[in-house]
């Protein structure tokens, strides 16, 4: 994690706002995202691990929020991040209605493994994605690392048939993800890690145990945007950058980071915002012919207000935001 000495709490603090956006699509559960919002000279930032997070690993997502609103950004390469649709674990009938909401995205991720659900519902799911695509679209899928190492195995091949771009994060485990690989090698699809980078103590050993042919990051749980980076560049892997379900502000992060990566072989999953009916600016970063710009989003008072959490909520995130500071003080020293 980064030594640049930390902002004064009382700055983060005093532009901090507590918002919750309502999603159109039940996502990871959850119906409503919450996050924090705060400015830092460089402009507006984010503080959003997801609620079931302990303090420890929350405090990484602290530490890229405050990145970002601290810190200049990389230099850019693009101005311009292709995205991907992302699909919720929702009914096959329902696929149309969502990538509706999303504009000339080539790239469908769809949503698989989810709990209460079957094989069956997955296989209609990206069934339903692949013939909307049609066969020049992209389609990936991520199971979150709900399978064992036989269950992925069994769904790779009732899903191979769809013409896979690849399989995010298929099991938990490293070992199970290389014993994967060697097994579904003949089919040609490669295996994508998100988990196994983002949560890990050690997030290149699956880079180097030959588990994964590609990493899925994201800015703000590695620590920031130079972060990610400079984990890229040792891991030798191509990476794609996705979001966390953030706000327009997170996302700004993402297509930060994605915009300073020396190759973008695939596109992002920084199309996110179309899955809120809200967000904290009157024009959210939403894909426009398959595509974000890179630009930095300013929510006025108004936007705040209109997306506020109740107080129940705000003052939980206040609290969590204070706890995570302290986190990284004592890393600091």
């Amino acid at each position: 994690m980064s030594t640049t000495p930390l902002p004064p709490l009382a700055d983060v603090l005093a532009t901090a706002r507590v918002v919750a956006l309502p999603l159109a699509v039940r996502f990871r559960g959850v119906s409503t995202r919450e996050a924090v919002v705060f400015e830092g000279p460089r402009g507006w930032t984010e503080f959003s691990p997801f609620v079931e997070y302990a303090d420890a690993e929350a405090s990484t997502w602290l530490a890229g929020a405050l990145d970002f609103g601290w810190n200049a950004a990389p230099p850019a390469l693009r101005d311009v991040i292709p995205v991907n649709a992302t699909m919720p674990a929702v009914a096959a009938s329902d696929v149309p209605r969502v990538l509706a909401r999303y504009d000339g995205c080539r790239t469908v991720k769809v949503k698989v493994a989810e709990a209460g659900q079957t094989l069956a519902d997955d296989v209609a799911r990206v069934r339903a994605v692949r013939e909307a695509m049609g066969p020049e679209g992209r389609v990936r899928v991520d199971a979150n690392a709900a399978w064992n190492l036989d269950e992925a195995e069994r769904a790779v091949h009732a899903l191979a048939e769809f013409d896979l771009e690849y399989v995010e994060q298929p099991c938990a485990e490293i070992d199970d993800l290389a014993q994967l690989r060697e097994r579904i090698a003949y089919l040609d699809i490669p295996i994508a890690a998100d988990e196994s980078v983002r949560k890990a103590a050690d997030p290149l050993r699956v880079a180097r145990a030959g588990a994964a042919d590609l990493l899925v990051i994201k800015a703000q749980p590695l620590g920031g945007v130079r972060a990610a980076l400079d984990l890229v560049a040792q891991a030798g892997l191509p990476a794609v950058v996705s979001s966390a379900l953030d706000t327009s502000i997170g996302l700004a992060m993402g297509a930060t980071l994605a915009a300073a990566l020396p190759e973008l072989e695939y596109d992002c999953g920084l199309g996110t915002a179309s899955l809120f009916t809200a967000d904290v600016v009157a024009s959210p970063l939403v894909a426009r012919a398959g595509g974000v710009t890179l630009e930095r989003p300013r929510p006025s008072s108004a936007d705040l207000d209109r997306v506020a959490a109740d107080d129940e909520r705000r003052d939980w995130w206040m609290q969590r935001l204070r706890r995570c500071y302290a986190e990284l003080e004592l890393t600091r020293g």
